[in-house]
């Protein structure tokens, strides 16, 4: 709202459009609101939300525009984020006469997805006037008592009835555009990285010298194991709570070094999982940078070698086609809609707006025979994360 919106509209200049970022906001924003006449476009957050609420009271806007609308997804009438409660308080004030929502992934992580969003177009006159009532009918529980699993017929129905409600647009449709050219590069665990590996798998626990101490690692459930194994597969395991880790190899690491000199000098957007991962990638590569340490200016002139990034803080709204082509996706998550969203901020059709005839590169480093091989099956089959996780335990067996 305050750095992307703000550039875009000055490509609109010929258009007279006045648009204004409403975030921190203060008196002398709402003293350019009042001096404006209301008239414009006013960006802003959704952490913004409340305070937007609570200031402009009567509210003033006739048209509100929610982009990345799946951060819609988590509302309920009477429960969910106070934030979208408080959206919903004046999403139906009658001086509000059109609503309209952007997303290019309504549903990545299945048809539950889509109640939230709807019910801010049509008040749940289609899927329902509540959450529960959207799942009782389009839904039954899961054979293993977590969550709920479509119908066979749920997503026909459901498409027919939200389809006077939504357009699509496919800009292959009416351009070519190209998908992103995805390698798998398989990591082989050093071997006593896959001793621990295989003891966490069979046994949940393991010990170890690290810093010429004992310790011990111990998983409680299963859900805990594969975070273990997942953080085995990337090169080190936490013992006690993130603040104690301990290194175990540098496999990926040497992997992406690979990857960086290929490229020849084109500077790389990488993702990463947990908050070692990062410690390890800029101890190894010192010039990395992440999105709170430089502009998002000084990366798309390509001035930062590696720009370090966590899906959930640069999956929407970002602008980074001019740095670079290539994504190196250094660890596994299993965030659908995070893992779709960060290929968006370098994709083929920001290419293609930015006017650079070029393909995007998506390198995946995947540690062979881990976990890291069930979250690319998720990707895959949109399988619930429950379901991977008891999968998982019965797929990796323990080995001898």
């Amino acid at each position: 709202a305050q750095q992307t919106w703000p550039k875009e509209a000055k490509k609109w200049a010929n258009l007279d459009v006045h648009v204004q970022a409403l975030t921190g906001l203060d008196s002398l924003k709402l003293d350019q609101f009042n001096r404006n006449g209301g008239k414009g476009f006013f960006t802003t957050n959704y952490e913004q939300i409340p305070n937007i609420v609570r200031l402009f009271d009567p509210w003033p806007f006739r048209t509100i525009i929610l982009d990345e609308s799946t951060r819609c997804a988590g509302f309920r009438t009477r429960q969910g984020t106070k934030r979208m409660q408080i959206l919903a308080k004046v999403a139906w004030l009658p001086q509000v006469q059109r609503l309209i929502q952007l997303t290019g992934t309504p549903a990545p992580n299945g048809l539950k997805n889509l109640w939230g969003q709807l019910w801010f177009l049509d008040k749940g006159q289609r899927l329902g006037k509540t959450y529960n009532a959207f799942t009782s009918r389009w839904f039954a529980p899961s054979w293993d008592g977590y969550g709920v699993v479509p119908f066979k017929h749920s997503q026909g129905e459901i498409q027919d009835l939200i389809a006077d409600l939504c357009i699509t647009i496919d800009p292959r449709d009416y351009m070519e555009v190209d998908e992103p050219i995805e390698t798998v590069i398989e990591v082989e665990l050093p071997h006593e990285a896959r001793k621990l590996y295989r003891e966490m798998e069979r046994a949940m626990f393991f010990e170890l010298s690290a810093d010429g101490a004992d310790i011990e690692v111990e998983a409680f459930g299963a859900a805990s194991r594969i975070n273990k194994c997942l953080q085995i597969a990337n090169g080190f395991v936490y013992h006690g709570d993130e603040r104690n880790w301990a290194p175990l190899h540098e496999a990926k690491l040497d992997a992406l070094e690979s990857i960086v000199e290929e490229a020849g000098g084109m500077p790389l957007l990488v993702s990463y999982q947990f908050k070692t991962d990062l410690l390890m990638l800029k101890k190894r590569f010192p010039k990395g940078m992440t999105l709170d340490e430089v502009t998002e200016d000084e990366w798309n002139a390509g001035k930062v070698p590696l720009l370090f990034a966590h899906p959930a803080s640069a999956g929407h709204g970002l602008n980074l086609q001019w740095g670079s082509n290539i994504l190196v996706d250094y660890s596994s998550g299993w965030n659908l809609e995070y893992d779709d969203q960060i290929v968006e901020r370098i994709g083929p059709m920001r290419q293609f707006q930015a006017g650079l005839d070029r393909a995007v590169y998506r390198y995946r480093l995947v540690a062979v025979n881990t976990v890291d091989e069930m979250v690319a099956e998720r990707r895959q089959t949109k399988a619930s994360v429950q379901d991977i996780l008891l999968a998982a335990m019965k797929r990796y067996k323990p080995r001898s």
